[in-house]
């Protein structure tokens, strides 16, 4: 991944997405204030006008119309939702969809997916063939569901998608090095997938403690998907080793903000 500074606004982007619209934000170039310095693009507890400026800074910084932009309700599962132009300014100026849905997807240009996050992985998708994108939320219980696996399907089977075609970008998010489970969830990751154990490690100063690497079985999720692993490139950058640059759950708890990864055709 590159980091570009416009100004006082950073973000991210992938190498392999160049030809099309999309970031990752960090916390630096908003307005927010306190808990929520600076780029804060979640509502939570923060001003209005405050979200509603960062996300005109951000939008305008990556070349896209924050009115465009698409939230959905993220929930942790593994719901795709299908969105148009009719879906534009949902989240930040209108009603976001009453359900919960942790991906998003679209063939229609200008129309600005939304995810969010504070540690949970991100990914991008994009098929330059027939111009399709799509962004999901795959935290540790959506990885266990295979939510990036179930997005590549659904781009096959509602927009006739060759998989070979696809190119995938894997954001920022907690790494194996700071992302501590107890034994019920590898449990979980072990029922879901026979192959993830090179993924996991003991934590050998705390008993009963355990590494796992999200990075890295998304990876492999999408590989197994049908996605060529030199079309899928992987930041791993961890988020909780560098909150001067990100928000993160794990290190701050509610006592943040939100970042928040663009993609648009």
């Amino acid at each position: 991944m590159d980091l570009v500074k416009k100004g006082d606004i950073e973000y991210y982007t992938f190498d392999i997405l160049k030809d099309i619209k999309h970031c990752f934000s960090t916390r630096k170039g908003g307005v927010s204030e306190g808990i929520y310095e600076s780029m804060n693009l979640g509502w939570r507890e923060d001003k209005r006008e405050n979200v509603v400026e960062n996300y005109r800074l951000i939008c305008s910084a990556i070349g896209c119309d924050s009115k465009n932009t698409v939230w959905t309700r993220q929930v942790h599962k593994d719901r795709i939702l299908n969105v148009t132009e009719n879906d534009r300014g949902k989240g930040l100026f209108r009603e976001r969809e009453a359900e919960g849905y942790d991906g998003i997807m679209t063939d229609r240009r200008d129309v600005v997916l939304t995810g969010f996050s504070a540690d949970c992985v991100l990914i991008f998708y994009y098929d330059p063939i027939k111009k399709v994108i799509a962004i999901t939320h795959s935290g540790w219980m959506g990885t266990v569901l295979s939510i990036g696996a179930k997005t590549v399907d659904r781009m096959a089977s509602d927009y006739g998608c060759d998989r070979k075609n696809i190119l995938c970008g894997i954001a920022p998010a907690i790494a194996r090095c700071c992302f501590q489970v107890d034994k019920p969830v590898v449990d979980e990751f072990q029922k879901a997938f026979s192959w993830c154990s090179p993924f996991i490690t003991n934590d050998n100063e705390n008993e009963g403690k355990y590494y796992i690497d999200l990075h890295g079985i998304n990876e492999e999720i999408l590989v197994k998907a049908g996605i060529a692993r030199e079309n899928i490139e992987n930041s791993r950058i961890c988020t909780k080793c560098h909150p001067d640059v990100f928000f993160t759950h794990r290190l701050m708890g509610n006592e943040r903000g939100s970042m928040a990864g663009f993609i648009s055709l």
